[in-house]
């Protein structure tokens, strides 16, 4: 275990260096971070400005749920999608072969590899959004609701990194993979908002098929005390499946692989 986290500080300490000499991408990033929230909130108080609410959900606790979904896309800017994006480039250019011969766990190796800091200023703002729908509620959360919540939080970045590693394992044997990518993270962003507040089919479509909203509207749910232990236990089962479906699913992909000497 300390030669992992020794490798993940080598790796993350080399990214960060790099990426610090460009600066000005970094402001970029959280200037185009903060328009794209700004019209986020923009469109959720025109809906409420006339006192509709989404499913069900007040201003503050829909609030909360779309500050957990600008958590989770800096968490993928950040972590997911520069490795998600050099899995493919390892296949296409046969160097996946040097990967797979490291005395370490390819899939870790894979998903840690780099960092990348333009995914930060949304990963702020997130938590920033989150802390302010919580402490000006009427009534504020439980200890108890917030522990959960931080819980399921963490389990919906397990879940978002399960998922994007299975579209990258996919590359073993198609490497264009932007349509599918693409596609991807147009259904994940419809759990900017509670997922409640569509009709019953995307509900279910959105929770038990593409678990959307064990990723965004769960965490917010139990943050603001809206459920309970089985919406938890739902989601601890949710994140153990999709690991390891990704780890198992890597697995069967390395038997196709053919390498770029063979």
């Amino acid at each position: 275990m300390k030669r992992y986290f020794n490798t993940l500080r080598i790796f993350w300490s080399a990214s960060i260096s790099a990426e610090m000499e460009y600066r000005v991408n970094f402001a970029m990033a959280a200037f185009s971070s903060v328009m794209t929230l700004g019209g986020t909130l923009m469109m959720l108080f025109l809906f409420y400005r006339t006192g509709y609410e989404m499913g069900g959900w007040p201003w503050r606790d829909a609030l909360a749920v779309v500050g957990v979904f600008t958590f989770l896309e800096g968490m993928q800017a950040t972590f997911m999608a520069p490795n998600r994006t050099r899995v493919t480039e390892h296949v296409r250019e046969g160097t996946l072969d040097f990967v797979l011969l490291k005395p370490i766990n390819s899939q870790f190796w894979l998903s840690v590899r780099t960092v990348s800091l333009w995914g930060v200023p949304n990963i702020i703002l997130g938590l920033a959004i989150v802390g302010f729908a919580l402490t000006t509620r009427e009534t504020p959360p439980t200890l108890a609701g917030l522990a959960s919540g931080l819980l399921a939080l963490g389990l919906a970045v397990l879940m978002l990194y399960s998922l994007g590693y299975l579209l990258s394992t996919i590359s073993i044997w198609y490497i264009k993979l932007y349509n599918i990518t693409m596609a991807m993270q147009a259904l994940v962003e419809t759990g900017r908002y509670p997922i409640t507040a569509y009709p019953g089919a995307y509900q279910a479509f959105f929770t038990f098929v593409l678990p959307v909203a064990f990723m965004t509207t769960v965490p917010a749910r139990l943050m603001t005390g809206r459920g309970g232990t089985e919406w938890l236990l739902g989601a601890v089962i949710v994140a153990g499946l999709l690991l390891a479906l990704s780890i198992g699913f890597w697995r069967f992909a390395l038997r196709y692989y053919t390498s770029a000497s063979s």
